[in-house]
């Protein structure tokens, strides 16, 4: 397989990503202590305030966050995009996303129509504004490898799910007459799919050889796995939007024999790679596809039996895998290499390669990323069972903030050893 060449050289200051991944975990925090708050009422159904608000907080005020400012800093490494002003583009799109996080939050939340309004507006821009910054550039790059494929389909889905948002935060703010169930599906779809998981799949080709030390993906799965994905969604869109159901259900259920084909494929190199020790990063990628591959399997089972969507644990237990379950635990086991790693890689270019740059765990240690995620398998879990037993919700939120909590101190903590070891060696940089 043809590999995407890594230009380390041109990578944005640490600054940049970073801002987005000291936010992110905050809003996860803010996810726990909701759970906390509402406690069995929440997991009452997926259309709840309590829900929706809790939904929204992980899957833009968390995973977006992350994955923007992932994007902003490989885009230029892995594919060669040249975003222009990356401080500041990146400083704008931060503080769009972040308030725009909030804004719908607290309208599903309390029931506000002008905080609805303004988050699809506020949220809408600052997806456009970072889309029309990397798109070009984008566009430009020849599409060399699986993952510049990848990423550039991703847009694609980028645009469809924030597209979908805007009109479903529009619509119940105005009280427009449109399916909201099976465009809420849809958007789900959007975000999961064509959005999360072709971005996983990208960044996987790279993330998983370089930092597992495992093979390559097979050239054709990684060629061909991103846009069947995507042509599987645009077909259960024309599904919803021509009222064909089983178009729907048929293309649900290919990509969903899809996404499970691409976690059983990832585990089994995972099994071959060169490191004998496994670590946290590792952990949590195991963890995240037993889950996205029970997950998929329920969505598979809920196309040919479609009574099982309409329970109110069916569609709970299947987000809580997806989101918390996988895409949490692949996102943070990616920052737990790809923090400490950038930080050493800018220290390096500080020092000038006269000064060496402090080991990765220096900037983050092992046993506080394997506290972390003992406690974010625990809260999994408590909250699994809790859709069934209403009474543990409050022991599961409790548990996911502490997880958050750790994250988050985790993260800052290695964003001030970072600021640290900076000083230390432009102190002995001047004594030269």
């Amino acid at each position: 397989m043809e590999k995407a060449s890594l230009s380390f050289d041109q990578a944005p200051p640490f600054t940049a990503p970073l801002r987005f991944f000291l936010t992110a975990p905050i809003f996860a925090l803010l996810a726990g202590l909701l759970l906390l708050w509402e406690g069995p009422d929440l997991l009452l159904s997926r259309w709840t305030p309590g829900a929706l608000a809790a939904t929204h907080l992980l899957t833009i005020g968390f995973m977006l966050q992350t994955m923007l400012g992932a994007l902003i800093q490989i885009m230029p490494v892995v594919a060669g995009v040249n975003i222009q002003n990356p401080v500041i583009f990146a400083r704008w799109v931060h503080i769009g996303l972040t308030l725009g996080a909030l804004a719908l939050v607290s309208g599903f939340y309390f029931s506000l129509p002008a905080a609805l309004t303004m988050a699809a507006i506020v949220l809408g821009i600052s997806v456009s504004v970072f889309l029309i910054g990397v798109i070009r550039p984008l566009s430009h790059t020849p599409t060399t490898s699986p993952t510049i494929r990848g990423l550039k389909l991703a847009m694609f889905g980028l645009a469809g799910v924030v597209g979908l948002g805007v009109l479903l935060a529009l619509a119940l703010a105005h009280g427009w007459a449109i399916p909201l169930m099976a465009l809420t599906d849809l958007h789900a779809s959007w975000g999961l799919g064509a959005w999360g998981g072709i971005l996983l799949a990208a960044m996987a080709y790279v993330v998983v050889p370089m930092f597992q030390l495992t093979p390559g993906y097979q050239a054709r799965l990684s060629w061909w796995f991103p846009l069947l994905l995507l042509i599987c969604v645009g077909i259960w869109s024309v599904g919803v939007l021509l009222d064909l159901a089983i178009l729907g259900r048929l293309a649900q259920a290919f990509a969903s024999l899809l996404g499970m084909g691409f976690c059983g494929f990832t585990m089994r190199l995972q099994l071959k790679r060169r490191r004998a020790r496994a670590d946290t990063t590792y952990r949590y990628w195991q963890l995240g596809l037993s889950c996205a591959i029970f997950a998929l399997f329920m969505v598979l089972t809920a196309t040919l039996w479609p009574s099982l969507a309409e329970s109110n644990a069916w569609p709970l237990v299947i987000g809580l895998l997806l989101i918390i379950g996988g895409f949490l635990s692949f996102i943070t086991g990616m920052l737990y290499k790809i923090i400490p790693f950038l930080g050493w890689m800018h220290l390096q270019t500080l020092g000038e390669y006269k000064i060496p740059a402090p080991p990765m765990k220096k900037i983050l240690d092992e046993p506080a990323m394997n506290l972390q995620m003992l406690a974010h398998g625990l809260a999994l879990l408590v909250l699994l069972v809790a859709v069934f037993v209403p009474e543990l919700v409050r022991l599961g939120g409790l548990l996911f903030a502490i997880a958050s909590g750790l994250l988050m101190w985790n993260v800052f903590g290695a964003a001030r050893r970072y600021r640290q070891h900076s000083v230390l060696i432009l102190e002995k940089l001047a004594k030269r």
